[in-house]
């Protein structure tokens, strides 16, 4: 999963105008029925009901929230990168969402019963509607999820399926079986049943996670390819509704949803984000009032660390140095020991960053997970990788003397945010100082232009994070089985591949404490195989404005959650 967010202030009386229209047509709108594939408003009573409705409307001006990279997609099948899954979890629900605390808490899902083994999930629906006016039903998450795992889809989350466990994912996934034998079926229009193969203990945890949402198929079929790709054609069931959007634009603006089942609890008007990469951009929109959160970085951390506004925040993303074990020298175990071993990583957090960032001497990030002994995984865990120059120096003259050559050149892919590419620079110089011969070039893409890159192993060296999708170490650990969407670099160990295969469904799944172990063991694997280089794990420098409360940050899944928020 790969972060933090961004906005445009419209004018304001043009806003108040376009919300009072909205709200005539959705009073107009009694009688019509969905003709197109759109997603505008319908109020409740066109569907039969006969209570009377409430008026949830909220007066006030949008939360203005920066994001410092594109939205890639708001499909939740095909999402992948955290901005887009915050965006996302805005306007869609799914079966839970996460509390305040991080726990999973049901959200459409009105009643689950578990069966006693664990495998069967009953799960009980709200009567709840889509921002057209149309119900959500079961079929509409069976659809979804058979999407998810369907080959044809190239859903590059399909693995998450088997990660919940649910039945059949994981033969579907690879073409074994049809999607139509996926766990999960629906009884009636209120009820879902979800199959699994093994338990799972964090299967609600995964449920609030985007790549679960529901799709109504009538509405996906009538969008065809253009599906999630503008305003009407994103279909939203959220506490917010997509108001204005198309891909890569620089900002999206959402609107508070009336047709959602929680209407009355959700205080804001909308969401406002805009895409702004430079740092002093950023600071001069939030100071001139154009933004009510913005992130900060470097110098400014010093700046406003004393500010009341001033907010310190961890996250669970791991930044870390990909390598492609296809590139001549890359294959090289020593030369990538060099290199993780070159640059000095606590000048990286205290030097550049300076955002409450730590330096990641491990796979598997510290505050993610406690396992059977009720303690942090890293809390007794080894560290690997850490900095050392000499040392660097010392696996540095094995693979030239291993690959027969005195110098080096590659190319690092990066993103074009600021942040990024000043670590890059600093890294490029570490490098290039510590280990002579070795010569690293920089390339700048947008966000979603290197993931592409990553993905398809067009790349040499690639700055990326990832962040987790829930509450356990194989989050991690489970990108870097032979075959992973996820696995940069084509690395491949089919010891690794049967153990993880084992902490997921097999004999070491059944016993949490082996299957703990194992995963300890598992990280080691990658890591003194230097599969990758970590960097650091992220800390977040944010600034709210005093007038905003609610806004519920969180290390795995979703990072920032704004159904609670208020602005006064």
């Amino acid at each position: 999963m790969t972060s933090l967010f961004f906005y445009k202030n419209v004018g304001g009386e043009i806003m108040k105008i376009t919300r009072k229209i909205l709200a005539i047509i959705s009073i107009m709108a009694l009688t019509f029925s969905l003709t197109a594939c759109g997603g505008g408003t319908k109020d409740s009573k066109a569907e039969g009901n006969n209570e009377s409705v409430e008026d949830t409307s909220t007066s006030g001006t949008p939360l203005k929230v920066q994001i410092d990279a594109e939205i890639a997609s708001m499909d939740p099948q095909i999402a992948t990168d955290g901005i887009s899954f915050e965006v996302l979890a805005a306007v869609t629900e799914g079966l839970y969402s996460l509390s305040d605390d991080g726990s999973a808490v049901e959200a459409i899902a009105d009643k689950v019963e578990k069966s006693e083994d664990g495998l069967t999930y009953t799960v009980t629906l709200k009567d709840t509607k889509w921002s057209n006016g149309t119900p959500v039903t079961a079929k509409d998450f069976v659809f979804a999820w058979r999407r998810l795992v369907d080959p044809a889809t190239a859903s590059e989350y399909s693995f998450i399926a088997g990660i919940a466990g649910i039945k059949n994912a994981d033969a579907i996934v690879n073409g074994e079986m049809t999607p139509d034998q996926l766990g999960i079926t629906a009884k009636d229009d209120k009820t879902l049943v979800i199959e699994l193969d093994t338990p799972v203990p964090f299967f609600e945890s995964l449920m609030a996670f985007p790549s679960f949402f529901p799709v109504n198929e009538e509405f996906y079929n009538k969008c065809g390819d253009k599906f999630a790709t503008t305003v009407d054609t994103i279909l939203c069931n959220g506490a917010f509704k997509v108001a204005s959007y198309e891909p890569a634009a620089t900002t999206i603006n959402l609107e508070k949803n009336t047709n959602y089942w929680d209407a009355d609890k959700v205080q804001l008007s909308g969401i406002q984000y805009q895409v702004i990469k430079d740092s002093q951009q950023t600071m001069l929109s939030y100071q001139n009032g154009d933004l009510d959160v913005a992130t900060l970085s470097g110098e400014q951390v010093e700046q406003f660390q004393s500010d009341p506004e001033f907010k310190n925040i961890m996250s669970g993303y791991l930044w870390y140095i990909a390598s492609n074990k296809k590139v001549a020298g890359l294959d090289n175990e020593n030369l990538r020991k060099a290199i993780s071993l070159s640059y000095d990583k606590e000048a990286i957090v205290n030097n550049i960053l300076k955002d409450g960032s730590i330096k990641a001497d491990f796979l598997v990030p510290t505050l993610l997970a406690t396992g059977p002994d009720g303690k942090d995984f890293r809390d007794g865990t080894d560290t690997y990788l850490s900095t050392d120059k000499a040392k660097a120096l010392e696996y540095y003259d094995k693979a030239k003397t291993e690959l027969g050559k005195d110098s080096f050149e590659y190319t690092m892919l990066i993103d074009d945010a600021e942040s990024a590419q000043n670590v890059a620079q600093f890294i490029q110089a570490e490098i290039q100082t510590n280990l002579p011969g070795m010569k690293i070039n920089i390339e700048t893409l947008p966000k979603k232009n290197r993931l592409e890159r990553l993905r398809a192993d067009d790349f040499e060296l690639g700055l990326t994070r990832w962040g987790p999708d829930y509450a356990d170490p194989m989050t991690y650990l489970d990108m870097w089985i032979t075959g992973s969407p996820n696995n940069y670099g084509a690395w491949s160990n089919t010891e690794y591949d049967s153990l993880i295969q084992s902490a997921k469904k097999g004999e070491l799944a059944l016993d949490s404490e082996k299957r703990w172990e194992a995963l300890k063991k598992a990280e080691k694997m990658v890591m003194d195989d230097a599969v990758i280089c970590p960097v650091y794990q992220q800390g977040n420098a944010v600034m709210i404005k005093k007038n905003v409360s609610g806004i519920e940050f969180h290390s795995v899944g979703i990072n920032r959650v704004y159904k609670n928020t208020t602005k006064n």
